[in-house]
């Protein structure tokens, strides 16, 4: 599965308002919605749910990444959204390090194959020094969505 099929480019925030975990999980939620991968109606559901996961443990999984995820009835696609933060958001990481970029992924309740595809790909790059690296400098939407095409590629040739 490759990044830009499940990144929503209208979801891509270079610069994240909130400075703690649960603002930030709203905001990237609202950016969903905002872009139609998902209903408003649900909004406050999703965020809830997102974080009662959270609390289960946390997804900043450290080296300054967080991947908040969520399965749901009402979402009908794989859908991703990407938070950075030039100064740091306290996400309770297994490292206890700030986390510098998020990625929100809203996954349909029916899929568990896809959302499994979808986690790999997202992990699978973040795993990558390389990849972390030039996703915390990134600063703009453009920027971004070009990390991600060409980790794509890379993904293809390999």
């Amino acid at each position: 599965m490759k990044l830009t099929e499940i990144v929503v480019q209208g979801a891509v925030i270079p610069e994240l308002k909130a400075n703690e975990r649960d603002g930030v999980v709203e905001e990237l939620v609202d950016v969903l919605v905002s872009c139609g991968a998902a209903k408003p109606a649900h909004r406050d559901e999703l965020v809830k749910k997102i974080l009662a996961r959270e609390k289960q443990g946390s997804t900043g999984f450290g080296k300054g990444v967080a991947v908040p995820h969520v399965k749901h009835e009402s979402v009908t696609r794989m859908r991703a959204a990407i938070g950075l933060s030039s100064r740091g958001v306290e996400f309770a990481s297994l490292d206890k390090q700030p986390v510098y970029s998020v990625i929100l992924l809203l996954s349909p309740a029916d899929q568990p194959e896809e959302h499994l595809q979808a986690m790999e790909a997202i992990f699978g790059n973040l795993s990558k020094d390389t990849f972390r690296r030039f996703l915390h400098q990134a600063h703009s939407v453009e920027e971004v969505m070009s990390l991600l095409e060409e980790a794509d590629s890379q993904q293809l040739a390999g």
